[in-house]
């Protein structure tokens, strides 16, 4: 009996030195200082290719730095960096049965520098009908990397030119994909297409907490650092999308959970922190990233995202995407069994969030890699806009949002659970 006693009593004062320390860590102050930085006007929106971005991304830096974390493998400090490859169309031109073809009417994807294609190139023939979906075989067939020349119904007109950013920036060879818009699959054609391509360096943050049992077990903590930039002035001449919630809220509470994890001191697995460049452009630091790691040997990825607002059950809550897909949200929610905080499954199915965000790369690998959000997606006021500062958010929500991440993960990073795996795409 006395044993028992004993043991509760250090359960107990365990509990509530935790949850002191937590607190003293995760604070809606903390939070406030954090966000501030990264939403300020200095920061200009944090555009993609821009030295606001750098300059994020030094901010970043240096919160690793003051938390104690290790740099990622061989890197020789906390950046991941990585060059993107942009492709500008300058000529193009071609011909379907000797006449010629609009150049508005060819879009290639492609990161060569000049493109001769015809009958006999070698190229996969694909007829894209009326009843198809041109954005998303498109979309899909780019991401194929096979040499195709698609022939576009002309049912698609008023969307053809959307095709366009498919040509956007990448960090590898792709193999080229042309798009041609017609009614017919004609039997001779021959098109000339000419790029400039131009190189830019972009770069996650990345630290890591060594875990101590399973070193080579790593449980990954993100969100993306970059957003939209400057647009055109909104009524109140307001330029700059700040992106408080878009996604400076997300890595605050990334760096946060990093501070919090390294003065706990307990972490069985490999923490990995990381903050994810380009994802407004498509992903392309989560993909960059995902190279870079073994994903058989990620146990799970807690992907934060806009979690400044009120989920739509209000406060003390926050909705996983993806949350049939394993038993990761299970595994949360059972950790917060007696707290006054809910993770719910997302709401928003039909918006297909899961495969959205960053966590869309390793979840497609297997790793049971889901996303936190409250964002209300049917009616976020100030989404993608200029009105997404600092004074629109709940902190002291974010803060308890934050606190929730960590206890939840608790048994997770212990290694006392292991969530199933995603089923591979």
């Amino acid at each position: 009996m006395k044993y028992s006693i004993l043991f509760l009593l250090v359960i107990f004062l365990g509990l509530r030195s935790s949850g002191q320390n937590i607190d003293k860590i995760i604070n809606a102050s903390e939070v406030e200082r954090m966000v501030r930085v990264l939403a300020s006007d200095e920061m200009q929106g944090r555009k993609t290719f821009t030295p606001s971005l750098d300059s994020a991304a030094a901010f970043i830096a240096g919160e690793f730095k003051k938390t104690g974390l290790q740099y990622f493998k061989d890197l020789k400090g906390y950046q991941q960096s990585f060059s993107m490859q942009k492709t500008t169309p300058v000529i193009t031109s071609g011909k379907i049965n000797n006449t010629e073809v609009a150049p508005a009417n060819i879009i290639s994807v492609s990161t060569e520098e000049h493109l001769m294609v015809d009958q006999n190139s070698g190229y996969t023939e694909v007829v894209l009908d009326s009843a198809a979906n041109l954005l998303s075989r498109a979309f899909a067939l780019t991401n194929e990397n096979k040499k195709y020349i698609v022939w576009v119904n002309k049912h698609h007109e008023k969307n053809f030119s959307r095709l366009s950013r498919l040509n956007r920036e990448s960090f590898e060879p792709k193999a080229p994909v042309v798009f041609v818009l017609t009614d017919e699959k004609p039997p001779n054609y021959s098109f000339h297409i000419q790029n400039k391509i131009t190189n830019t360096a972009l770069a996650n943050v990345i630290g890591v907490l060594p875990g101590k049992s399973r070193k080579d077990e790593y449980v990954i903590f993100s969100a993306h650092y970059d957003h939209i930039g400057i647009g055109k002035p909104d009524a109140k001449g307001d330029s700059i999308f700040n992106g408080a919630n878009d996604n400076a809220a997300g890595t605050t509470a990334m760096m946060l959970l990093a501070e919090y994890f390294k003065k706990l001191g307990n972490n069985e697995r490999t923490l990995v922190f990381v903050a994810f460049t380009a994802e407004e452009m498509g992903g392309f630091g989560s993909k960059y990233f995902s190279k870079s790691i073994d994903p058989d040997k990620a146990v799970a990825m807690f992907n934060i995202e806009m979690i400044g607002t009120e989920s739509k059950w209000g406060t003390n809550s926050a909705f996983i995407t993806g949350f049939e897909k394993s038993d990761f949200g299970t595994i949360l929610q059972k950790n917060l069994v007696g707290s006054n905080f809910k993770f719910e499954p997302d709401p928003y199915p039909d918006q297909n969030l899961f495969y959205r965000s960053d966590n869309a790369t390793l979840a497609a690998l297997g790793v049971p890699a889901h996303t936190i959000s409250t964002s209300k997606m049917d009616s976020e006021p100030n989404y993608h806009k200029q009105s997404d500062s600092i004074e629109t958010l709940d902190l002291k929500n974010m803060a308890e949002i934050i606190k929730a991440i960590a206890l939840s993960s608790q048994t997770i990073i212990s290694g006392k659970d292991t969530p199933s795996r995603v089923e591979k795409r």
